[in-house]
């Protein structure tokens, strides 16, 4: 019986031993082993106990191992093959990189080349553009002489001309007053003349018919004298001399008259030749005053001369000025063109290096591989000469041998041996780590093809082992990525897949919009009067240049897709009649009638967005208004339209305006006056006219403009009376700052925003400027700016989040105004932010349609709808450094900023299974708990 169990044994043993050359391959060691079995095979098959046709199987099965090894062997040779085609392949690549290598450097040295040339020529252009610019200065100072001499010639003949013109005038006047004069005299002369001349005629006539009468009256009284003395007397005669002295006194009277009619006639001749003499000395005065105004003209002419001769100096001067600045202008662009020559130069040669850098990575990855296939083949060869060592040693040689175990682990020999034991498990089984996720899918899709393992004997000697498909050489560049370069299938196929998926993604967007309309709980649609469901979602529906086109027309065309994008509310540009035409100024209140359209299109674009299941919020100015009227001192404080206020609904403290109200309960802006609301009739007609905008205009609440000029309790009393869904608070404050650098701690900046909101009885929500402003700074790697000591985010979202309306850009801070704009390439960040954790988002119209973002917005719209995010979100911090900024909103929505290398499994409280649901790599990455 020991004797049998001994022989037992001993096949038992002879038998593993066989079926683990089988499976080592070890045919060599066998074929020995039973070679030297042949030549006492009775004493043998006595020893093991075993017949000759187990023999003759055995020997069988031992011409099968033996072919199976010649197979290995080709297999082997295969292989090497292989390793010398991939060496030679290697060594092709080196010489094509070499010969790359070469092709950079003579295309360096070409650019080099090219760049001296271009230099000379920029030399030459410039010795040829100071030649040039000295030939025009030449040109300049000599059109400048020709310039002087035709205005000395002009002014000598417009001056000339001017005094040949004068003189002509004055001799013309001088000529015309003394024909004048002349005309005069020669009619005073005539008239005298003629009148003297007829006196003296008609005296002459008078006094010879008086000389006649007297002395026929003389003959007739000698004749009388005679005849009385003769005759003494006859009584006839005596009465007929009487009769004719009667006639001749008579006759002397008239002749009397008559020369006092002529000396009335002489007396106002010489009167009006006295006239005559007054008008020649008017005349003359006139010319005179001509020969002043003349002299005076002369004066004028020469300080004009010398007024032109000043402009024309200065002009000249101007275009020395101008040529020197041209000339600087032209060394300035040239310096230019020569930085960046340089700068083309600098990155051509950083791209030859960035290519010779990645040519020598290549080959680094190629000679990795290399080297990674011998040191596999010379781990196999060790092994297999190994497994040769072990089953050529006899069994019985050594002591140890009975302690070593041989244990078949699917298809591979495991040797526990002492203290070797567990270097052999990491041979056979490899390291006991788990693979990451990432790396576990690369090697699926890249992992060779091994031999499958085999759990039975009978499977091991009836299945074929296939060959290892390693990876050519030619793909080691593809699978390393290093840097892919154009051209690579491996990038093309990349980038299809982007597309397709991003395609997916929005086809898959857009069918479930189209069929699945969203079902809202009741509490997503209970709505608080001011802070709406806090699920809001605003959107500013436009710039600071809307109104130069008909804006509700074209923004009632966008109502339907702004609905598909997810957003719940659109904010209105201020719709009342206004002094500037963006609104802001506003005059008539009840007048609709604005730069943005008329009061009907205003109608049909509210009522469009309530059909698309959006709210309409208007943009009301209710700290200040501007005048009508002038009142009677000149001060633009009397209002018409159907407000006709006057200076009592001014404060008295408005500088500009003398008010007659009472203090501000706020701030001044001096654009305009401001409103006093302290008093009755101002409040009862502005909640008047909000009830007006709700009920018959169809707002559903207010972006209330300018609220740090009057108390937040008049908003508040506002609100309860016009209950608007949504309203919202412009308290724009400056940021704290120190050495021009934004100060960590802004807790003072949004204190005095959280005690505008508490004033309002939190009846209105406000914007967030203080996320705004801290998030200019925070997204360039200072993303510990993002988390107060409490552990919570440092603006308003931080202490009221459903009071904070978070924004990045609105029609001040950005469009064409740019007081405050955001870093543009960080946008996507922004609103990766303020779309994932609580308060109540707004999205700038610039942005959803002019700045090509308007995809990763609807995709972060969709994370926070899906995740379920609202106003009062929990929140919770988990990283804020340098490298990035890691957050849970929620239960179901994690988000990541930055480089920081972070995942949802790495926190032992996130629970559950979560997928990403956004990668947007270094920028943003987001997570949604499934």
């Amino acid at each position: 019986m020991p004797g049998s169990a001994n022989q037992d044994m001993s096949f038992s043993r002879a038998w593993f031993t066989f079926l683990c050359l089988l499976q080592d391959d070890s045919a060599e060691a066998l074929t020995d082993f039973l070679d030297d079995g042949d030549d006492n095979s009775l004493g043998s098959s006595k020893v093991i106990g075993v017949d000759d046709n187990e023999l003759l199987a055995t020997r069988k099965a031992l011409s099968d191992a033996r072919a199976r090894n010649k197979a290995i062997e080709k297999e082997r040779d295969q292989l090497l093959e292989k390793l010398a085609w991939s060496e030679a392949k290697q060594k092709e690549y080196l010489s094509t990189v070499m010969h790359d290598k070469d092709l950079a450097i003579s295309e360096l040295e070409a650019a080099e080349a090219l760049f001296n040339n271009k230099l000379e020529e920029s030399l030459e252009e410039k010795f040829s553009l100071e030649s040039k610019l000295v030939l025009a200065k030449q040109d300049a100072v000599e059109l400048a002489v020709q310039v002087e001499k035709l205005a000395e010639i002009a002014f000598q003949q417009a001056t000339s001309h001017i005094l040949e013109d004068a003189q002509l005038r004055v001799s013309a006047a001088e000529a015309s007053a003394a024909e004048a004069s002349f005309q005069i005299e020669e009619q005073i002369r005539s008239a005298s003349e003629g009148a003297i001349t007829a006196v003296l005629q008609q005296s002459k006539d008078a006094i010879e018919k008086a000389l006649a009468v007297a002395e026929s009256a003389g003959d007739h009284t000698t004749k009388a004298m005679a005849a009385f003395v003769d005759n003494m007397g006859s009584v006839d005669e005596i009465i007929s001399v009487q009769s004719q002295n009667i006639k001749l006194s008579n006759t002397v009277n008239d002749l009397e008259s008559q020369l006092l009619v002529y000396r009335n006639d002489i007396d106002r001749l010489k009167l009006e030749l006295n006239q005559a003499r007054k008008e020649a000395k008017a005349y003359e005065l006139r010319a005179n005053d001509v020969e002043k105004l003349f002299h005076e003209f002369q004066e004028s002419s020469r300080k004009a001369a010398l007024q032109q001769e000043e402009e024309i100096k200065s002009s000249l001067e101007k275009m020395r000025k101008d040529a020197t600045e041209k000339r600087k202008a032209a060394s300035k662009a040239f310096k230019l063109e020569i930085e960046r020559m340089k700068a083309a130069i600098e990155a051509a040669r950083e791209t030859a290096r960035s290519q010779d850098e990645a040519y020598m990575r290549r080959c680094e990855a190629l000679q990795r591989s290399l080297r990674a296939a011998e040191a596999a083949s010379k781990m196999w060869r060790q092994r297999a000469e190994m497994a040769e060592d072990m089953l050529l040693k006899k069994s019985s040689s050594e002591e140890g041998d009975e302690e070593a175990i041989y244990s078949v682990n699917g298809g591979r020999i495991d040797l526990l041996m002492d203290d070797d034991s567990q270097k052999w498990k990491l041979l056979t089984d490899g390291p006991r780590r788990p693979t990451p996720e990432w790396m576990a899918r690369r090697i699926r899709s890249l992992r060779p093809r091994f031999p499958p393992r085999k759990t039975h004997v009978s499977e091991a000697m009836t299945a074929g082992y296939k060959t290892l498909d390693l990876p050519k050489p030619d793909e080691v560049w593809s699978i390393a990525q290093e840097k892919l370069k154009e051209g690579d299938v491996l990038v093309e196929h990349v980038i299809e897949k982007e597309v397709i998926e991003k395609k997916r993604k929005a086809l898959e967007r857009a069918l479930q919009r189209k069929t699945v309309k969203w079902q809202r709980t009741p509490e997503e649609t209970k709505l608080e009067s001011g802070t709406g469901t806090g699920r809001e979602i605003v959107f500013q529906g436009f710039n600071w240049e809307s109104w130069r086109r008909q804006w509700y027309l074209e923004l009632a065309n966008k109502a339907a897709d702004l609905s598909r994008s997810g957003i719940t509310a659109v904010w209105f540009p201020p719709p009342t009649e206004s002094v500037a035409p963006q609104g802001y100024m506003p005059s008539d209140l009840y007048n609709l009638n604005s730069a943005y359209g008329s009061v009907e299109e205003l109608r049909s674009c509210i009522e469009e967005m309530h059909n698309q299941d959006l709210l309409a919020l208007g943009d009301v100015v209710l700290n200040h208004r501007c005048a009508h009227k002038q009142s009677p001192n000149g001060v633009w404080n009397i209002f018409g339209g159907k407000l006709a206020w006057g200076p009592e609904a001014i404060v008295c403290d408005d500088p500009n305006f003398q008010g007659r109200g009472n203090p501000s309960s706020g701030d001044i802006f001096h654009a305009a006056p401001n409103i006093d609301h302290s008093q009755e009739f101002v409040r009862q007609d502005v909640k008047e006219w909000l009830n007006w905008l709700r009920n018959d205009i169809g707002f559903d609440g207010w972006r209330l403009d300018f609220v740090r000029g009057f108390s937040g309790g008049y908003v508040k009393e506002y609100i309860e009376a016009s209950n608007p869904a949504f309203s919202i608070g412009e308290y724009w404050d400056s940021l704290a700052y120190e050495g021009g650098n934004l100060c960590y701690n802004q807790d003072a900046h949004r204190q005095r925003i959280v005690n505008w909101i508490n004033a309002t009885g939190g009846s209105s929500s406000a914007f967030d400027v203080t996320t705004k402003g801290i998030l200019h700074s925070a997204l360039h790697n200072q993303y510990w700016r993002l988390i107060d000591p409490q552990g919570k985010p440092t603006g308003v979202m931080g202490w009221w989040p459903s009071r904070a309306v978070t924004f990045l850009e609105n029609h001040d801070t950005g469009s064409t105004q740019g007081h405050w704009p955001f870093p543009r390439d960080k946008l996507t960040q922004g609103y990766a932010y303020i779309l994932t954790h609580p308060g109540t988002p707004v999205i700038f119209y610039d942005h959803f349609y002019d700045f090509g973002i308007r995809d990763i917005i609807n995709e972060l719209i969709e994370a926070r709808t899906r995740a379920g995010i609202h106003c009062r979100s929990p929140l919770k911090i988990y990283h804020a450094n340098n490298d990035g900024y890691v957050a849970q909103i929620g239960d179901t929505l994690a988000m990541k900023l930055g480089h920081l290398d972070w995942n949802p499994s790495k926190e032992v409280h996130l629970d559950g299974t979560w997928q990403k649901f956004v990668d947007k790599g270094p920028e943003y990455q987001i997570w949604l708990r499934q």
